[in-house]
């Protein structure tokens, strides 16, 4: 037979419709995929902790809030490990706060015998703050991966409406999808196996309970399970030490520190790296207490490459009472004694260190811009002496500066700025001629006289 043109176009379009409906077909009658709510009964799962109700109605899951009750939480009777699960999720009512708990422990012997649901949960966050599809550790660490790390991604979860959620549980990567959008990515190895659970937040005012969280078409796959790439240039949040996902070295990703060796590093205002003072041991970058003095010991360390614009994320412990910093833009061009001059990322035990009281409005304190501008934190995003905080610090092509503390964004400014040179002339760096203004500079780790740990410091470069 031949085919004109005309008719040859409508043959390939009837061809792709066919592939289109014919894959899409596949995809639903894959037989790889468990359908884990059979739209009638809740055979295979059972409601934990609080005492907030769940309802079948026209093959949805309905929880009903109940006040004065802790968080409810319908779990499945197995436990899985490695899978991609996918559900539908809707909120009517800013009070019914929800989420996906994804290989979730539940301990049933804790409070007193009424059961404790703990471990990682994928938000569903219907308040303006907005960090649905977030990750958190419920009853244990906290945020893992609040969206101050993917503002971009604040506009997924929709009010009011099904959301459709991916999660994709492989190894030691967790990833989270909204209506298709790219959510969290995160690298941790608390858990590898646990169970799916849907919760019914607690609630703090009566007139809410009655409020509904509604779930359906919940299937997972647990078989054949290849992991799905993400394409947008999102920040992957790694509890791994000193490493690199395969997906942040192709976005540009460099270690800072390889957890070997000073590789990079050399002290401040010297030729090598200091001989006593900064240790590695086990993966860890350590500089030893002495008395206290700023760089008057073991000295600052800094890169021996200099950056301009940039992305440095690293990881921090501080012991109690100590007081660090992390400096950028450093230029060693001032010879000044004492630590080298340059823009500061503040690490100070707050609640220990005289130095938080110093200065105006808090500008000394923990992930402020040291002694120009305060970081503004919420304790829960604080951890204490002897325990890791995460530390970032964005400096865009544009001059603006971000500082975030364990995945909060705490503070902003422009360099070079009015603003930001009214806050330079009323501080201890007015003397220092366009203070903060460099094209480019060192990184510094900063020896003040007590320990403090480093590890998981990673750079990248941004155009």
């Amino acid at each position: 037979m031949k085919l004109n043109g005309l008719n040859y176009l409508i043959l390939l379009f009837v061809l792709f419709l066919s592939y289109a409906c014919q894959s899409a077909n596949d995809e639903q009658g894959d037989e790889t995929w468990t359908d884990l709510f059979n739209g009638k009964d809740l055979d295979g799962w059972r409601p934990v902790m609080g005492e907030a109700n769940f309802e079948i109605k026209d093959g949805e899951i309905i929880g009903i809030a109940k006040s004065n009750t802790p968080n409810t939480f319908l779990i499945t009777e197995k436990e899985y490990s490695d899978f991609i699960l996918e559900l539908e999720l809707k909120i009517e009512d800013l009070s019914s706060n929800s989420g996906v708990m994804v290989r979730g422990q539940f301990d049933q012997e804790a409070r007193d015998g009424n059961g404790l649901v703990y471990g990682y949960q994928i938000e569903a966050d219907p308040t303006e703050r907005a960090w649905s599809g977030g990750l958190y550790d419920e009853a244990r660490r906290g945020w893992l991966y609040p969206l101050d790390l993917n503002p971009e991604a604040k506009s997924a979860f929709k009010m009011n409406d099904w959301n459709h959620y991916r999660i994709e549980c492989i190894g030691n990567e967790i990833k989270s999808w909204i209506n298709g959008k790219e959510v969290a990515y995160v690298v941790d190895e608390m858990d590898y196996k646990g169970h799916i659970g849907l919760q019914v937040h607690s609630i703090n005012n009566p007139e809410d309970e009655g409020n509904k969280t509604y779930f359906r078409k919940v299937r997972i796959k647990t078989e054949n399970l290849e992991p799905t790439p993400f394409k947008n240039d999102i920040f992957v949040v790694s509890t791994a030490l000193n490493n690199l996902t395969d997906f942040e070295k192709e976005k540009g990703w460099k270690l800072l520190f390889n957890g070997e060796n000073s590789d990079g590093w050399i002290g401040a205002y010297k030729d090598d790296f200091p001989e006593k003072g900064w240790h590695i041991k086990e993966g860890i970058l350590m500089v030893e207490a002495a008395d206290g003095g700023e760089s008057t010991n073991f000295g600052d360390i800094v890169t021996k490459e200099k950056y301009s614009a940039f992305d440095l994320a690293f990881d921090f412990k501080f012991t109690e009472g100590a007081n660090s910093g992390v400096k950028y833009f450093v230029t060693l061009e001032e010879k000044n004694t004492g630590s080298a001059i340059g823009l500061e990322y503040q690490i100070l035990d707050d609640k220990n260190h005289p130095d938080a009281k110093m200065g105006i409005d808090g500008n000394r304190t923990l992930a402020s811009l040291y002694d120009l501008k305060t970081a503004s934190k919420q304790a829960r995003f604080v951890k204490g002496p002897g325990e890791w905080n995460k530390g970032r610090i964005v400096v865009h092509p544009d001059n603006k500066v971000e500082h975030y503390l364990n995945g909060v964004k705490v503070l902003e400014y422009e360099r070079g700025s009015e603003d930001f040179r009214k806050l330079v002339a009323g501080s201890k760096y007015k003397i220092w001629e366009n203070f903060g203004e460099a094209e480019e500079g060192h990184i510094l780790l900063q020896d003040h006289g007590d320990e403090v740990h480093f590890k998981n410091i990673k750079i990248k470069t941004l155009k």
